[in-house]
């Protein structure tokens, strides 16, 4: 298709906590046509509201003639069976601009009313001297009209590409944090220095961000990780080692995106040590969790041998409470 990370996406169910699949699902398929264009997708994101039976897939679409995803739109499917079977959905976007979406959707209240928030960047920068890699914030009143909500400051001093970020509710519950990966704004081959999280808070449902700031104990190097709430606190899990295409790191190709390591921090207190999910002695990256008990987690984040990334996709289980 000319793309590298983007093509059809699936569904699969499990009946059993994980043990059993079923047969997978289309929810996008590149070779449906949308009247005379073609797309690539990529990115899905799954989300249940609280008040319905039904289940949302958004993710990102881009004309498969492009070689990236730059120029991506959102796009959406629900499930009205528990992911059986899909129906996609043509988004009202009053956001019409380039995006890319890697997290998932928040529920919280602006002006006394229910809103959707959806974290996104924009990166045009690569392919266009006069593009932008801006951070920022859609929402939504219903899950099919979206709107530019806010953009997420960048610090003045420093140059950093903030992007695939994820939104949680933080110590208050009035107060959203967004913890997002990094890299430096104008040769993304390149880490920050150190290699951080940043982080941006909002106060008012979402609609301003404070300006965004490193988060001296989460790392990050240029992969996205998973920053959610869980029952008495929050947890962050992310790749260890270097970036994934560090040329100068010992051993190339070994060594980026490699273990899944998470740190957990309780409500008003410190980030814990750093501690290990998944370690194999192979490339493992772009987790994403959800909580089914207090404490219990299911996971699942794409897997790859020693050299190669990205060969299969892994399902896992991570309690708090061993």
């Amino acid at each position: 298709m000319g793309k590298k990370d983007m093509g059809d996406i699936f569904a699969m169910v499990s009946r059993n906590d994980g043990d059993t699949w079923d047969e997978p699902v289309a929810i996008f398929d590149h070779d449906v046509w949308q009247g005379d264009i073609q797309f690539a997708y990529a990115n899905p994101v799954l989300f249940k509201p609280e008040d319905q039976e039904v289940v949302w897939c958004f993710a990102m679409r881009c004309s498969i003639k492009q070689e990236n995803s730059e120029e991506s739109k959102l796009v959406a499917a629900f499930s009205a069976d528990g992911g059986r079977s899909w129906t996609p959905v043509e988004l009202a976007m009053h956001y019409t601009g380039p995006l890319i979406t890697n997290a998932g959707v928040v529920e919280t209240t602006i002006d006394g009313k229910k809103r959707y928030l959806l974290p996104a960047h924009r990166n045009t920068l690569g392919s266009d001297p006069r593009g932008s890699r801006d951070r920022f914030v859609l929402s939504s009143s219903s899950l099919l009209e979206w709107e530019l909500e806010a953009y997420i400051p960048l610090p003045e001093m420093t140059r950093v590409f903030l992007h695939e970020g994820n939104i949680a509710h933080w110590d208050d519950s009035n107060v959203l944090k967004i913890v997002m990966r990094t890299a430096h704004y104008d040769d993304t081959s390149k880490t920050t220095d150190p290699p951080r999280a940043y982080s941006s808070i909002s106060r008012d449902g979402g609609q301003a961000w404070s300006v965004a700031k490193p988060e001296p104990e989460l790392h990050n190097a240029k992969s996205k990780g998973y920053f959610g709430s869980t029952t008495d606190g929050h947890i962050y899990v992310y790749s260890d080692g270097p970036a994934q295409r560090d040329y100068s790191w010992p051993g190339f190709p070994n060594g980026g995106r490699t273990s899944l390591r998470y740190k957990t921090k309780s409500t008003k207190g410190e980030w814990s040590a750093q501690k290990t999910f998944f370690h194999a002695g192979v490339k493992n990256s772009y987790p994403t969790l959800v909580e089914v008990a207090p404490g219990d987690f299911r996971a699942v984040w794409d897997s790859g041998t020693e050299t190669l990334p990205r060969t299969r996709i892994l399902f896992g289980k991570l309690s708090l409470n061993k």
